[in-house]
């Protein structure tokens, strides 16, 4: 089983990252496989709309970015974290369009996956942002992986995660719920336990 972790940062090895890898050694450590796919720091295409990935169904039209990487990943992928700095109370630009396009382009490689979010912060905007990238995963039908406190952990001046006892343990406790929900799916799976079939038939357009 493999966990797949995007760094939304454009600071390849900074608190994001920390975070990340925090998550990343516990998984290790509870025996899943982790990657950490950074997003870079070149500009990451905004979604347009156009549906060329109806076309071509597993990819984004766009193919000078880290999307199309993450997207081919996700196929072999068993669950997800992604992570980004918080700035002026939500998550990063560039993590935002990255995921408005994966969800478009690659969502059927996602679906029915665990997922979990976690922010970095100097101070507040953590919640927030949390609600924001967590809604991607709920019109997704993934199950939403928790831990004992938000998952949030603060940078000190030397923007360092470690410092912040409670954050760092929140996301180890996140690590291992992880963990934990992917071993269970994989028994379900082995049981014979088919995820749902859910069709969108309706659609709702309001009239003025």
């Amino acid at each position: 089983m493999k966990v797949l972790l995007l760094n939304g940062s454009t600071h390849a090895h900074g608190c994001t990252n920390q975070a990340l890898e925090i998550v990343a050694t516990t998984l290790n450590q509870d025996g899943i496989d982790t990657e950490i796919i950074q997003l870079g720091a070149g500009a990451i295409h905004d979604c347009i709309g156009c549906n060329g990935c109806k076309q071509d169904t597993t990819a984004c039209v766009f193919k000078d970015d880290s999307v199309n990487t993450f997207i081919a990943k996700a196929q072999n992928a068993d669950g997800f974290i992604f992570g980004s700095p918080v700035y002026y109370a939500h998550p990063s630009g560039a993590i935002l369009s990255a995921m408005d396009r994966i969800f478009y382009a690659g969502g059927q490689f996602l679906h029915h996956k665990p997922a979990a979010a976690i922010l970095t912060a100097r101070r507040a905007g953590t919640t927030a942002s949390l609600d924001v990238i967590n809604k991607y995963f709920t019109i997704n039908q993934m199950p939403i992986v928790s831990s004992t406190y938000w998952n949030q952990v603060y940078r000190d001046t030397a923007g360092t995660p470690t410092a912040d006892a409670e954050g760092t343990q929140t996301l180890t406790h996140l690590a291992h719920n992880m963990a934990w929900l992917l071993k269970c799916l994989d028994v379900g799976k082995t049981a014979g336990i088919t995820t749902p079939t859910n069709p969108k038939v309706a659609k709702t357009n309001f009239v003025k």
